[in-house]
């Protein structure tokens, strides 16, 4: 439990920051609202008596030294995080508290690498960016599927969702993203990021039942590219998305998502499959739930939890594989998230699973 510290929530009033206070405050610990925007502010503080509620800006380093004055740790939920990840790292670092984010842009993730590693190790600070449904939670899959391996040949992760509705936090984020890429797609082979102006290939995947085989995009790349490489020696990410998902989130049309229970979740269902292949080994894991967006609350609060009673394994900016003991934070997601996990190494056992996705050379 949170044994009451309190945790500055920056963009509280987002779609994704109001599930961040709820598992909060559901935990024990005491948010610290805090946004911009002054009427979105006082409105969350209304529905929640008590909170305090701060308002700050990222063009304004003070107000966000104010905003995590006396705070045990921050979550950022504020995007588009191209704009927001380095002003709020630089206030943590300020204050010296932990931050933990929710961000998904490949290219705001690698900022954070590059430009805060040397300073957080140096001061012994965790900084652990996309603690979320991308990012984060394959990267705790392939981190436990992995066990002792140190290194793998592939890594395949793909996203089985019935519908993805957008927030407009996600439409942002996607826009400002495609903007840096110059409207390029990107993929992660042969160690680096690669920019291409191709198509995506289209594939097949047998997802675990219930969902079973269904069409995918491949080379749908999300933030597992640059937090899982982070500390796991693989030459090839992949990534793929099931058509319908992709087609949602593409259309300008797709509304955002509606509250289908109590919690405000949405119906929105998911399955994450995991394939890590070295040599003729392959392991593999799976995640099952519901809405991603809901299911980062308990990615991210989870995370601050395990930094404030000293769980981690290192310091520094670090993906959660590598900062969290993957198998334990995983059986501690229950029951928002259901984990099935396979470590036999029968790779006869199974499929290969570069045919089910389609990949030349297989056969």
């Amino acid at each position: 439990m949170g044994t009451g510290r309190t945790v500055v929530v920056f963009g509280a009033y987002g779609h994704t920051g109001r599930f961040v206070v709820a598992e909060l405050l559901e935990r024990g610990f005491v948010p610290v609202l805090a946004g911009r925007d002054p009427e979105k502010l006082g409105a969350l503080a209304a529905s929640h008596p008590g909170l305090d509620a701060r308002r700050a800006s990222v063009d304004d380093p003070a107000s966000l030294d104010r905003a995590l004055a006396g705070a045990d740790a921050v979550i950022n939920c504020a995007g588009p995080f191209a704009a927001t990840a380095a002003p709020v790292i630089e206030a943590a670092l300020r204050g010296g508290v932990p931050y933990v984010d929710v961000a998904a842009e490949i290219e705001a993730i690698v900022d954070t690498f590059a430009h805060f590693a040397d300073r957080a190790r140096a001061a012994g600070a965790a900084v652990v960016p996309a603690m979320a449904f991308y990012g984060g939670l394959a990267d705790l899959l392939v981190t436990a599927a992995m066990d002792e391996w140190t290194g793998a040949d592939e890594v395949h992760v793909a996203y089985g969702l019935d519908s993805w509705h957008p927030t407009y936090g996600t439409r942002a984020a996607g826009a400002v993203s495609r903007q840096r890429r110059d409207g390029r797609r990107v993929r992660y082979a042969r160690g680096r990021l690669e920019y291409r102006d191709d198509e995506p290939p289209a594939h097949k995947w047998v997802f675990p039942d219930p969902m079973g085989a269904r069409d995918v995009i491949g080379e749908f790349t999300m933030a597992d590219v640059v937090t899982i490489p982070s500390h796991v020696s693989v030459p090839e990410v992949r990534t793929y998305m099931t058509v319908e998902a992709a087609r949602d989130v593409a259309s300008p049309d797709t509304p955002a998502p509606v509250a289908a229970d109590e919690h405000g979740r949405s119906a929105q269902s998911f399955v994450v499959d995991v394939v890590v292949r070295s040599g003729v080994r392959e392991r593999r894991a799976a995640a099952y739930g519901r809405d991603i967006y809901a299911v980062t609350a308990p990615l991210a609060v989870e995370a601050v939890h395990r930094i404030l009673t000293g769980r981690t394994r290192t310091a520094g900016v670090a993906s959660a594989g590598e900062i969290f003991d993957a198998p334990d934070f995983l059986t501690a997601l229950a029951p928002h998230i259901t984990v099935d996990l396979d470590r036999t190494d029968a790779a006869e056992l199974r499929p290969d699973p570069r045919r089910a996705i389609g990949v030349p050379g297989a056969e």
